[in-house]
């Protein structure tokens, strides 16, 4: 399987923008610039998309995971900090993605923490993250 994505940058790096497209077309066209990113700005950037990749795939391996063993949750709801270190020598650099979760399923928590372990690990975005990735859990 091969998904797409696109971007298109015009200008400079601070003056200029552009914008973000995926195949499926959930997002098209979508702005981002400078200050979308670095500036604190309302507005598109890269690393919230890869937070919502990084939280969507998670919580997709875990209920996987949990299906395995016979366990339907009721929800699993996951967000991932994606954190940028933009002083680092050669250029910014993603240092670190922080998952938390929150499971509510019919199951013994000490399962369920165990089975969140292992989605950390074996999550595709969290295998491609060359990054430290932390993660809370919640069950209940």
């Amino acid at each position: 399987m091969e998904k797409h994505a696109s971007a298109i940058w015009k200008g400079t790096l601070k003056e200029g923008g552009g914008t973000l497209t995926t195949q499926s077309g959930a997002l098209a066209d979508l702005p981002y610039t400078h200050a979308t990113r670095f500036g604190g700005k309302t507005g598109a950037n890269p690393e919230e998309l890869i937070g919502a990749a990084h939280a969507g795939c998670y919580s997709m391996f875990l209920a996987a995971l949990m299906g395995g063993e016979g366990i339907t949750p009721e929800s699993i709801e996951t967000t991932s900090t994606v954190s940028l270190d933009p002083t680092t020598e050669g250029g910014p650099t993603v240092k670190a993605a922080h998952l938390v979760t929150k499971v509510k399923a019919d199951a013994p928590e000490a399962k369920v923490r165990d089975l969140a372990e292992k989605a950390k690990a074996g999550c595709p975005i969290s295998k491609l993250l060359k990054a430290e990735i932390t993660l809370e859990v919640t069950v209940g």
